[in-house]
């Protein structure tokens, strides 16, 4: 697998965001930062989510991406898009309850514009804080449906267990 890379573009209000590679936790942080300034841009219509190129999304980066679809629906009032067009990544998609808050398309109609690639600077985040994020990402996941809330409970259980006794 190629390694992960996101690359994101914003024109009038119209955001894009593009994993490529097998995109794992690491690179949360600089999507969860260009996500804050996203949800606080005034000019905000809609963003598109482009997965054609990916061939790996861990479940923490999942739940970051249906963080997408709940805010957009709770602040704007919309179903953000994702282009899914490999059927892997669509099946992983589906059976995490993905088509319930998003459009899934299955082709990509028209050139995205240039694209910009995230850079996923050394955070000082503490373990804990990384550990949050995780726990935020697979609840949200587990709110999607029974099937992923059986799935990460025992992982957001033993993950808020060691927040609670980080020795034990």
């Amino acid at each position: 697998m190629n390694p992960g890379k996101i690359e994101v573009a914003a024109n009038s209000g119209v955001y894009v965001i593009k994993l490529s590679g097998d995109v794992r936790l690491n690179m949360c942080s600089a999507l969860e930062q260009y996500l804050d300034q996203m949800f606080v841009d005034a000019a905000f219509k809609t963003v598109l989510i482009d997965l054609s190129e990916a061939e790996g999304v861990d479940s923490t980066t999942l739940g970051q991406l249906a963080k997408i679809s709940i805010i957009s629906q709770q602040k704007f009032n919309l179903i953000p898009s994702i282009i899914t067009p490999r059927v892997d990544i669509t099946r992983i998609l589906l059976s995490m309850g993905f088509d319930k808050v998003f459009y899934l398309l299955s082709d990509q109609s028209e050139e995205l514009g240039e694209l910009n690639e995230l850079v996923c600077s050394q955070t000082n985040e503490s373990e804990d804080e990384v550990r949050e994020k995780v726990i935020e990402a697979h609840e949200i996941l587990m709110s999607l449906n029974e099937d992923n809330k059986n799935t990460f409970q025992e992982l957001v259980d033993c993950l808020q267990d060691k927040n609670n006794n980080p020795r034990g």
